[in-house]
C-alpha cells in the first residue's frame, strides 16, 4: 500500500504545482495590467497518519496568496484624469447592465458594488468615468448651491458638459486710495460687471471733493443702466466722520439718500459696503460694493497722492461659458471647468478600505467584492487612513518578472519531480508483478 500511497502523494504534489503554474502564468500575463495584484501559491500538507512508528502517505495541496496590499509601482499618465493610491484603500466603482430598452438610452448599474486599484479613468460618450476594463467611478456628490458633500450617496459620476449660465454680479470689492491733495475735478475707476444675460457693463465710479480734503461724493454710473446715476454716496475719512476712532486716511462715514440704496451701519470695524439698486434692462440686480471696513486699512483709504491708486477690483459675476474640461484633486474632488474661467466642484472620490484586503474576492477586470474574510468596506474621504491620491497618474501590477521566472523553474522541476516519483512507483509494482509471475 506504500507504493500506492506514494502515487497518490505524486499526483497532489504535480496537481499542487499545476496550481502553481496557473498562478505564475496570470502573473505573467497581467505583468502590464494596470491594478492588477499579483497571486502567490501557499503550498499545505495534509496527513493520513503520522506516529512516532509509522507515518502514512501524505498529500499537498495549493492555496492562491493574494497580494492586495502590496503597492505597486506609481507611473505618471498622459491621462489627466488618471488616478493612483498611495498607500490602502480601493476606488468604489459599479458594472453596467445591458440596456434592453427600445425607449432610454439612460444608463443603468448592477446593484452588486465593486472595488479596484484600476484608475485610468476618463470621460466616455455620456460624461461618465470609466476606467480601463468598463468600470464606473462612484463619488459623493456635491451640492454646488451650498457646497456639501453628500456622504450618504455614493453613485456613478455623471458630468454634464453643457452650457453654464451667466452669473450676474452681486458684489463688487474694491481696494482704492483716493488722493490727500484737493482735486479740480473728480477722480474715477471703472470696473466691469455682468447683467443676468451674462452683457458685461461698465460700472463708473466719480468720487469729487466735497468742501473738505478728507470728504467725497460718489457718483456712480453706467452708460446702459435705466437711471443714471445708479446711486451717490456721502464718505468721510479720518476722524472728522461718524467713527471718530478712525485714524487719518481711514474711513469714518458713508451714508447715501438714493431711492433703493443703502448704506452699512458706520461701526468702527464693521463692514462699508454700498448697496446699489442696478438695473441694466433686465430687471432689479442689486450690487453689492464693498470699500473695507469702517477705520480699517484696507478697501477704501485717502492717503498720499494726487491721483485715485486703483489697489484691485473682484467681482463675482461670470458670462455663459462652454464646458472645457475636468479635473480632479489630490483630495478627490472633481471640477467642471468652463470657458468663463468658472470652475465647480461636482463630487468627491472617497475611498474604501477593509480590514483585510488579501481576503478580497477577485473578479474580471482587475475588480474585488467584499467577502466575509476581507469584512464590509469602510468608506471615507482620502487620507482619513493614511492613504492619498496621485492624480495624472497610474498604479502598475505589482508582478516582479524576475520573482515569477525564479518561480516557474522551482514549479517545473518540482512537477518534473513528482512525475519521477510516479514513474518508479511503476516500475516498482513491475517487480512485484514479475515476482508473482
Amino acid at each position: 500500500m506504500s507504493i500506492f500511497g506514494a502515487m497518490d502523494t505524486s499526483v497532489s504534489g504535480m496537481q499542487a504545482q499545476s496550481s502553481a503554474f496557473t498562478n505564475i502564468s496570470d502573473n505573467i500575463a497581467n505583468s502590464q495590467t494596470t491594478g492588477y495584484k499579483g497571486v502567490d501559491t501557499n503550498f499545505i500538507n495534509y496527513l493520513v497518519q503520522s506516529t512516532p512508528t509509522s507515518n502514512g502517505a501524505d498529500s499537498v495541496i495549493a492555496h492562491p496568496d493574494y497580494t492586495n496590499t502590496v503597492q505597486g509601482t506609481v507611473t505618471q499618465s498622459a491621462d489627466p484624469l488618471a488616478l493612483a493610491i498611495s498607500g490602502q484603500g480601493y476606488f468604489n466603482v459599479s458594472e453596467p447592465t445591458a440596456n434592453t430598452s427600445t425607449t432610454s438610452t439612460a444608463q443603468t448599474f448592477q446593484s452588486q458594488q465593486y472595488y479596484t486599484r484600476a484608475g485610468d479613468f476618463s470621460l466616455n460618450k455620456q460624461g461618465y468615468l470609466v476606467n480601463g476594463a468598463g468600470a464606473y467611478l462612484n463619488a459623493w456628490p456635491i451640492d454646488t448651491t451650498t457646497g456639501v458633500v453628500n456622504t450618504s450617496s455614493l453613485a456613478p459620476i455623471q458630468i454634464s458638459q453643457s452650457t453654464t449660465p451667466p452669473v450676474a454680479t452681486s458684489s463688487v470689492t474694491l481696494s482704492a486710495a483716493l488722493p490727500t491733495t484737493p482735486a479740480t475735478s473728480p477722480v474715477t475707476t471703472q470696473v466691469d460687471v455682468y447683467d443676468a444675460l451674462g452683457n458685461m457693463q461698465p460700472l463708473n465710479l466719480s468720487w469729487s471733493q466735497s468742501g473738505t480734503a478728507d470728504t467725497w461724493n460718489l457718483a456712480v454710473t453706467s452708460p446702459n443702466a435705466t437711471t443714471s446715476p445708479i446711486a451717490t454716496a456721502s464718505m468721510t475719512f479720518g476722524p472728522g466722520g461718524t467713527v471718530a476712532s478712525a485714524a487719518s486716511g481711514t474711513l469714518s462715514s458713508l451714508s447715501t439718500s438714493t431711492a433703493g440704496a443703502s448704506a452699512s451701519a458706520n461701526t468702527s470695524g464693521g463692514p462699508a459696503t454700498l448697496t446699489l439698486p442696478a438695473d441694466f434692462g433686465s430687471g432689479s440686480q442689486p450690487i453689492a460694493l464693498d470699500l473695507g471696513t469702517f477705520a480699517g486699512t484696507a478697501g477704501l483709504t485717502q492717503y498720499a497722492g494726487t491721483s485715485l491708486n486703483l489697489q484691485g477690483a473682484t467681482q463675482n459675476g461670470t458670462p455663459p461659458g462652454n464646458f472645457s474640461n475636468l479635473s480632479i484633486d489630490t483630495q478627490g474632488n472633481v471640477t467642471v471647468n468652463y470657458s468663463n474661467g468658472f470652475s465647480q466642484a461636482v463630487a468627491q472620490v472617497p475611498l474604501a478600505t477593509f480590514a483585510a484586503p488579501d481576503a478580497l474576492q477577485n473578479q474580471s477586470g482587475q475588480l474585488y467584492t467584499a467577502s466575509q474574510g476581507s469584512g464590509a468596506a469602510t468608506v471615507n474621504a482620502v487620507g482619513s487612513n493614511g492613504n492619498t491620491l496621485v492624480t495624472g497618474s497610474t498604479e502598475s501590477s505589482n508582478v516582479d518578472i524576475a520573482t515569477q521566472f525564479t518561480n516557474l523553474i522551482t514549479a517545473q522541476q518540482a512537477y518534473t519531480a513528482n512525475s519521477k516519483v510516479i514513474t518508479t512507483a511503476q516500475q516498482l509494482l513491475q517487480t512485484v508483478v514479475n515476482m508473482v509471475q
